[in-house]
């Protein structure tokens, strides 16, 4: 027992590792701001990736599961184990090849420091916008001034006193009584994504109801020839499959079309994808109540009412649907969450931004957890049937579908409101003119999270010279 529960350590580790840090460090090698279609590249490859690793989770699910039963448990386990081993090679053997930024200092201690300093100089005033000789910024750093959102975390970058805080190397020499503006900045990027993040834990939600859809499948015809049966569990490779299949569609065949129609590079907004799939995970709960009040209804009549383990002779084809639309969902919704911090984040956040979908998920499975109790709880008052009871037949899974769909509903108007809120993503330049000319606007100043183009010095950055 002690071997079992370390390997599942160990691979909680390896994972939490591989899976916010492979994608960042693919993007990374991509990623090149003087490139005109960096923006589809990046698209592309998030996508790509997305689809790959459906992939692997259908070849797990049938061709390592096809292994496990029927070379036994010793060779399933086997392979993959040896697959491991040849992708660390694959890695290490190439690794010269790589793009690898350099490690700076932990986001995490920076974020405390930055709420810490805020809080500390809470009582200053703020000086005018253009004011850049007071604020602390790194050596070389492009970023003049902080941006205007949030204005309360600029406090944490403010030069008190320059004798007492800033070191001979320009250095602060105390970073828990000073931060920088890019430390500042980060911590902004951080706060204003996170109402955007939480619109896609209710896709999340409704994509790990994975329990009834089983008990659906398990109580309805699932042959598809005389001899041949899909597994109750096997259908939710219809989601997966569909995840893969809209991203070849999508790269491959629409894009490239409606850019020729169009004359010019056409793409889908990262924003109106993350829309697109949460109204198709609203879809998805709503067929989903469709199908089961259907099945409940012809479970009824058939006379099954208090037998919940029989199978009618209703097609589980009729699954299907729901399944895709989950498929689709999480295609527009996750790929382009994750494209859309990659994005908004510096480069020093791309982990970060990489592993927000994950915790999106694993927040989402544990709030799905405390929905089911809620509904059991509330619904089986009285001595009544509970919604979700272990009798198919008798509970009301329709019902409980149908309440996802009405939070889905609620969470679509949220996302709009978040969106809307949020304004125009980081896709701009800033310029930093003479003296006199200041930042120019709310959207042009999110530049300086690394997109910033630093032009003409003016009096103003001249004096930052002279004082530092």
């Amino acid at each position: 027992m002690t071997l079992l529960i370390s390997s599942f350590c160990f691979i909680s580790i390896g994972a939490g590792g591989i899976r916010p840090c492979s994608i960042a460090f693919g993007a990374d090698q991509l990623d090149r701001k003087d490139n005109p279609n960096n923006e589809r590249v990046l698209e592309s490859f998030f996508g790509w990736y997305y689809a790959t690793s459906a992939i692997a989770v259908v070849i797990a699910l049938t061709a390592i599961v096809y292994i496990q039963d029927h070379l036994g448990w010793k060779v399933g386990f086997g392979v993959p184990a040896i697959l491991m081993v040849l992708s660390l090679l694959l890695f290490f053997i190439a690794s010269p090849l790589y793009v690898k930024l350099k490690a700076s200092s932990s986001l995490l201690t920076g974020f405390a420091q930055v709420a810490v300093v805020a809080y500390k100089n809470r009582k200053l005033a703020l000086p005018p916008p253009n004011a850049s000789w007071c604020y602390h910024r790194q050596k070389d750093s492009l970023l003049i001034v902080p941006t205007s959102k949030l204005r309360f975390l600029n406090k944490a970058c403010l030069i008190r006193n320059p004798e007492q805080d800033i070191a001979p190397d320009g250095s602060a020499l105390n970073p828990w009584s000073l931060c920088t503006i890019e430390q500042v900045e980060e911590l902004k990027a951080l706060i204003k994504v996170l109402p955007l993040w939480s619109t896609g834990i209710m896709m999340s939600i409704n994509i790990s109801q994975n329990s009834f859809p089983l008990l659906q499948a398990s109580s309805m015809d699932r042959h598809v020839t005389s001899s041949f049966q899909i597994p109750a569990g096997s259908f939710g490779t219809f989601t997966i499959i569909t995840l893969a299949a809209w991203v070849v569609l999508y790269d491959r065949v629409l894009i490239p079309v409606a850019s020729k129609m169009k004359g010019k590079p056409v793409r889908l907004g990262v924003k109106l994808r993350m829309g697109i799939g949460l109204f198709l995970s609203c879809m998805g709960m709503v067929v989903s109540g469709l199908v089961e009040n259907i099945r409940r209804r012809r479970a009824i009549r058939e006379g099954y009412l208090n037998n919940g383990q029989a199978v009618l002779e209703m097609s589980a084809m009729w699954l299907v649907p729901q399944h895709c639309l989950n498929g689709l969902a999480e295609a527009f919704n996750a790929i382009a969450q994750t494209e859309f911090f990659y994005s908004e984040f510096p480069k020093s956040m791309s982990s970060i931004a990489a592993s927000l979908f994950g915790l999106g998920m694993a927040v989402a499975n544990l709030l799905a957890s405390a929905i089911v109790s809620a509904v059991d709880d509330i619904t089986s008052k009285g001595g009544k049937e509970s919604w979700v009871s272990s009798n198919i037949n008798k509970g009301r899974y329709d019902n409980y579908y149908w309440l996802l769909a009405i939070m889905s509903l609620v969470n679509l108007v949220y996302f709009l409101v978040c969106s809307w809120a949020y304004g125009p993503c980081v896709d701009r330049v800033t310029s930093v003119g003479d003296e006199g000319n200041d930042v120019k606007d709310e959207e042009e100043e999110l530049l300086h999270l690394g997109n910033s183009r630093v032009g003409n010095e003016g009096n103003g950055l001249k004096k930052e010279e002279s004082f530092s």
